[in-house]
């Protein structure tokens, strides 16, 4: 199995933030699972070039912390 690269997004509030990012997430090519957790801020994902998912967290309108 694949470990999960987690990416902060601090400006995560609701269920509508949850939709954006996971409309875009995986629609990321390669992208195989996808979890959120709204009260870490974290999106966890599986697959998908890092740049590709981090480009995508932006359309959605959200920035990727800094790690």
């Amino acid at each position: 199995m694949t470990t999960p690269t987690q990416y902060s997004v601090p400006d995560m509030s609701c269920d509508h933030c949850i939709n954006a990012i996971t409309k875009e997430v995986s629609a990321v090519d390669g992208v195989s699972s996808l979890d959120i957790d709204l009260v870490t801020k974290i999106v966890s994902v599986v697959g998908g070039e890092h740049a590709a998912v981090v480009a995508a967290i932006d359309e959605a309108g959200f920035d990727v912390a800094p790690s």
